[in-house]
């Protein structure tokens, strides 16, 4: 819907505000998608449109922002529960929210900065002026979140108007004043809540988290953001941003001294009420009914991320373990379990369908830790890319194949994504398993499962780790792995890590007589 208005009375549909109900009425009901689209494209004819008095202006988009509750929800839980989906799908919902957030931020920061230009109805507006920042605020913040489930570079728009909004509201003497932003329960906080959940959000190094994970992160930065801290001085602050630049906020470095634009943040009493609400789920096995994730988890994910926004959020963040060291060269890159076993041993082809390409890509290493890899990966052919994805690589100068975990990913303003990797095992062999007592295999028709055995030798707790297909481990059921013709009992220790298609377990070994 393409649609310019023209001449000098305010000639537009939303005008007049039966007319504007109406068309909140008209909406599609069954299709959230296209719901969306036809919200955002009246926000951006709203914007576009000359002649709005700002009450009437803000009116508007108070009715379309309320109309959107319901398709966003729709679409967000759509994104996030199907963690395999096509490309076109997943880029069709993600540009309809994201697009949706933009053209709301933009709508809401017109009207404050109508009202500061002397428009007209600014009288009126005023004792609305607090909520506008705000929602522009959350708008931004919103936009801020889509970015980083893409693991992309936020917008310098972005970091910039979040600064100039916040600023004004200092300015204006209403930052710290609690408002119902939007009616209901969780409607009321303040201005400068607002700042800290997009600043917050950003210090939890979502980055390193799969976007479902990350949804929990945004939740959990949302629940504590009224003991978040800001200040103008750095004492007990871990992060700082500068309202003048528009760049991200960064953790808090030696020497800093205040500045009349230099502002001061962190977690606050929220770092303390975070590590209580870990050792609540822990004991309880539960989570507290006022903790609104937006969805049902199991308990170790909300642990596992809670503890790692706690991490980032405590004034000492995780410290490498080995140095990075600078590097150029290429390693080929197999994606996902299946494809891993098939390479190492073709035998493990499932489908049974021989023509297919083989999925390895090369990517650039551009540097190297005894833990891991930096790597550039290429723009084509890797839509499979997400943070914890299991990895084979094998580089130019080496004929085994190693195995790693995708930990973390960026992307730059030139689209270039980068990844880290952690490095599982230098040596990938492959074996086979079954239930103890039969090498028979888990199910006759299948036989014996394939396997990635991780370790040459067990570690000082006499344990050695094994990928294995999702859903095979379990701490009752002892297995049976057939190593080059040599098969060993391995009782079950623990599980490292589940991903989605693998188990990443532990195991104590014995030989078989």
């Amino acid at each position: 819907m393409a649609i310019k208005w023209l001449g000098g009375k305010v000639d537009h549909p939303m005008a007049d505000a039966k007319q504007a109900r109406q068309i909140i009425d008209d909406l599609p009901a069954n299709d959230a998608v296209k719901a969306l689209l036809e919200i955002t494209e009246w926000l951006e004819s709203l914007t576009q449109t000359e002649g709005f008095k700002l009450d009437r202006r803000f009116e508007n988009i108070d009715l379309l922002d309320g109309a959107a509750k319901n398709p966003l929800r729709k679409l967000a839980q759509d994104y996030l529960s199907m963690p395999r989906q096509q490309k076109f799908h997943e880029n069709r919902l993600w540009t309809a929210v994201f697009g949706f957030w933009k053209q709301l931020g933009g709508a809401y920061v017109l009207c404050f900065d109508r009202y500061e230009s002397g428009a007209s109805g600014g009288t009126i507006i005023r004792k609305n002026l607090a909520v506008i920042v705000a929602r522009a605020l959350r708008a931004l913040s919103l936009q801020l979140k889509w970015t980083l489930l893409r693991y992309g570079p936020v917008e310098p728009r972005i970091w910039s108007e979040l600064a100039r909004l916040y600023r004004a509201a200092e300015s204006k003497g209403f930052a710290d004043s609690v408002i119902e932003i939007y009616p209901g329960s969780h409607g009321a906080a303040s201005v400068k809540e607002q700042f800290l959940r997009a600043m917050m959000l950003t210090a939890s190094a979502t980055d390193g988290l799969p976007p479902v994970r990350q949804e929990i992160a945004e939740r959990a930065v949302a629940h504590f953001a009224s003991a978040f801290r800001l200040s103008t001085r750095p004492e007990g602050c871990t992060h700082c941003v500068d309202l003048a630049t528009p760049k991200a906020p960064v953790r808090l470095f030696k020497g800093a001294e205040p500045t009349a634009t230099l502002r001061f943040f962190c977690a606050g009493d929220g770092l303390a009420q975070l590590n209580q609400l870990i050792g609540h789920i822990q004991a309880k096995g539960a989570i507290p009914p006022d903790i609104n994730l937006r969805g049902t988890y199991e308990n170790d994910i909300v642990i596992g991320v809670l503890k790692h926004v706690a991490q980032y959020w405590s004034d000492k963040p995780p410290a490498r373990h080995s140095e990075r060291q600078k590097i150029a060269g290429r390693i080929t890159v197999v994606p996902g379990l299946s494809d891993i076993l098939q390479t190492l041993d073709p035998s493990n082809n499932d489908t049974l369908d021989f023509s297919q390409e083989q999925p390895a890509e090369s990517w650039l290493v551009e540097n190297v830790s005894e833990g891991g890899y930096g790597a550039i990966i290429p723009t084509v052919k890797s839509d499979w890319i997400k943070v914890g994805t299991l990895i084979g690589m094998q580089s130019e100068t080496s004929k085994y194949w190693s195995i790693g975990l995708i930990r973390r990913i960026t992307r730059d303003e030139q689209h270039q994504r980068r990844v880290g990797i952690q490095l599982l095992s230098k040596t990938a062999i492959p074996v086979k398993i079954s239930r103890s007592g039969t090498i028979s295999g888990f199910n006759a028709s299948r036989g014996p499962q394939a396997a990635i055995l991780l370790s040459t030798a067990p570690d000082a707790q006499g344990e050695i780790a094994v990928v294995l297909r999702e859903g095979l481990f379990n701490t009752r059921d002892s297995l049976e792995m057939m190593v080059r013709d040599k098969v060993y009992l391995l009782m079950p220790a623990r599980m490292v890590e589940g991903g989605e298609d693998f188990d990443w377990a532990k195991f104590k070994v014995l030989q078989r007589a």
